[in-house]
């Protein structure tokens, strides 16, 4: 009995699991189609995440006026920003060049002043994020004539640009002209621009992920100065990097309207060619540091610089700095950095919360020149520890003999910061960069509503004006419910059979997607010649119902702007048809599985106990009705019986 009750509740769970997790129990709802819209309407489409409604007609009428309420004279290029400051050592944006468009993820830097990207010919590019620039491929390129602006090669004919950094790094190529494309989160049309087409680098440049630079500082080939000289855009520009374990972040070429709350300094453009600040004195636990405000004066002054990770000071204010965090710190122990080759200021026992910082560390302010204050939580001069858990080391160090204050991005972390080079300042706004479109109370640029048509997401015999979208703008949590993603990919395969390598594949997915295998699901398989379709799905993590809205937008950026990284061995591939789908209406069924399931199981248990109790009284019973003999009783001696015939 006990061996029929166990299969029993074995075949009970394994169907009610099964149903449960099926990628074919969900039904068909609506879907929205994450593709590109190459119809005359003229624009591709923003990536948000919501469904569509089935009354939609007022709500596109509302939608669009708004709109039109909110237009502005001078668009602005509003971009997204990728990776992570320390974990990649950079913040990167998405930007499209040629006829058709060729894709590339390029470091944000406001300490350069070209942009620059791999080109086909390069002898000495190391292998980055996206395929080298193809000169040949883009029916718009032009190579820039050599001429008295411009340094040009030896043999007189093309102009030439050489780029050379602190690191020991450098890059240099011939410069060409192309049309760019923001991406179409941005107002602005895509517009003819100089560049660099990259035939060697060296140092990180060689190593790095990332494609290249875009150059944002200030000088005739900047991208800003290019487009300011066009009048496309207004002569100013921000940069809203995320927090601590967020990453990621925000990005506008051209000007916006300034929070109220934003504190501006003064930047000198003739001071130095980099973008710098009146920094007069550094606040910490509210106590001013015994410092000469000229400490922060010396050599180029005080530099934002957008492509430098950390913070570095003179060695006076460093210093002095390093001092107060460590009278402010002595209940947390000091531990050895992550690197033994370098003398990291480190702490542990702060906890594992980046949101708890401030009970165990100082707050910090600086105070510019004009009395206004940036305040610095832990999160602008701490970096987590890689090798301790809830440890945490200083991300200010000193500058060497320099007597230049350089702030890096740890500085401005989850902190609007506003370039307005018109007016010779540069702005603060302490806030949450994941969420800066609301904040700033700005809508994102208009889309074209999502179609139900499936057209391939590839950049191929795209016009200039049809580049694809970058990543979908942030939404508040809970907003929307993601049951399930879906996208298409085309494989041209180095595999003679690939079926069995699917497995490996899925595991590669879901690595890039930061998803648990599990989650990965194949749900169709067709092949012809060497091309693979393969059409995939991503399910919900185990027990849970729907997929986060950060983990969804995480995953539809990285399949929007084909940021899977797999094996040579896998050869080339392109991703189309991504789509979302709300989480399944349950049944009464599905919404009580699980307490059934228990509620079976506890009266499986109920009634394994009854029985076993049952057993054991009988057979006590059976032994009690047997009469006691004596070992000397004689016992009547039993006649055999003769055998029947």
């Amino acid at each position: 009995m006990a061996r029929v009750l166990t299969l029993a509740i074995l075949f009970f769970t394994t169907a009610v699991s099964a149903a449960a997790i099926s990628p074919s129990n969900y039904p068909n709802y609506h879907s929205i189609r994450f593709v590109n819209n190459t119809s005359s309407r003229g624009n591709a489409m923003i990536l948000p995440l919501f469904f569509k409604q089935r009354n939609s007609n007022r709500i596109n009428e509302d939608y669009f006026t708004r709109r039109r309420l909110h237009a502005r004279t001078i668009p602005n290029a509003r971009m997204s920003l990728h990776d992570d400051l320390l974990l990649n050592g950079y913040y990167t944006t998405r930007l499209w060049i040629g006829t058709p468009p060729q894709q590339f993820a390029l470091i944000v830097d406001t300490g350069s002043t070209v942009t620059y990207v791999p080109c086909s010919t390069c002898k000495q590019c190391g292998k980055h994020q996206d395929p080298r620039f193809k000169p040949e491929s883009s029916s718009t390129y032009e190579p820039l004539k050599c001429n008295i602006d411009c340094s040009c090669d030896s043999n007189r004919e093309q102009c030439i640009y050489e780029r050379n950094y602190a690191e020991m790094s450098s890059s240099s190529g011939v410069l060409g002209v192309d049309i760019i494309s923001f991406g179409n989160q941005s107002d602005l049309q895509p517009q003819r621009a100089t560049f660099g087409c990259e035939n060697m680098e060296t140092g990180d440049l060689y190593s790095q992920h990332a494609d290249g630079i875009m150059g944002l500082g200030r000088g005739d080939l900047s991208i800003v100065d290019q487009l300011v000289e066009k009048g496309v855009i207004s002569d100013s520009f921000s940069l809203c990097y995320g927090g601590m374990d967020v990453g990621g972040g925000s990005m506008v070429l051209g000007g916006i309207s300034s929070p109220k709350e934003m504190a501006f300094t003064h930047s000198d453009p003739v001071r130095s060619p980099y973008y710098n600040i009146e920094l007069n004195e550094i606040h910490i636990a509210g106590k001013k540091l015994p410092l000469n405000p000229k400490v922060f004066d010396g050599k180029h002054g005080t530099v934002l610089d957008s492509g430098t990770t950390y913070a570095y000071l003179p060695q006076a204010a460093f210093e002095a700095f390093k001092a107060a965090i460590l009278k402010e710190t002595q209940s947390l122990k000091r531990i050895q950095g992550p690197d033994p080759n370098y003398n990291d200021i480190c702490f542990a026992g702060a906890g594992s919360d980046p949101a708890q910082l401030s009970k165990a560390f100082p707050s910090a302010e600086m105070v510019f020149s004009n009395g206004q204050k940036l305040l610095l939580a832990p999160e602008n001069y701490l970096f987590r520890h890689s090798k301790a858990h809830g440890a945490y080391c200083l991300g200010i160090f000193q500058n060497g003999k320099e007597s230049t204050t350089l702030l890096g991005g740890i500085i401005v972390r989850n902190t609007l910061v506003t370039y307005d080079r018109e007016h010779e300042k540069v702005g603060f706004w302490k806030t949450n960069c994941s969420e800066l479109w609301e904040r700033l109370h700005l809508s994102p640029a208009s889309p074209p509503l999502p179609s139900d048509t499936d057209e391939v997401n590839s950049t191929t015999g795209i016009s200039p004006n049809l580049a694809p979208t970058g990543p979908p703008q942030p939404q508040a949590p809970g907003e929307v419910k993601i049951g399930l993603i879906k996208f298409s990919m085309l494989l041209t395969i180095n595999y003679t059979e690939l079926k069995p390598h699917i497995a490996e594949l899925a595991q590669f997915i879901a690595k890039d997607l930061d998803v648990k295998p599990s989650q990965v699901k194949l749900t169709n398989f067709s092949s012809w010649g060497n091309e693979t379709l393969l059409r995939w799905a991503i399910l919900p993590a185990h027990y849970d119902d729907y997929i986060s809205n950060a983990t969804a937008m995480k995953i539809v950026s990285r399949l929007s702007g084909n940021q899977l990284h797999l094996p040579d061995s896998f050869g080339s591939y392109k991703l189309s048809e991504w789509s979302v789908e709300p989480p399944p209406e349950r049944t009464w069924w599905r919404q009580h599985y699980l307490a059934l399931v228990i509620a079976f199981a506890v009266v499986i248990v109920i009634g394994m106990l009854a029985s076993g109790g049952w057993f054991i009284w009988r057979r006590n019973r059976n032994l009690a009705e047997v009469p006691y003999k004596p070992v000397d009783t004689v016992v009547a001696e039993q006649e055999l019986q003769p055998l029947q015939n």
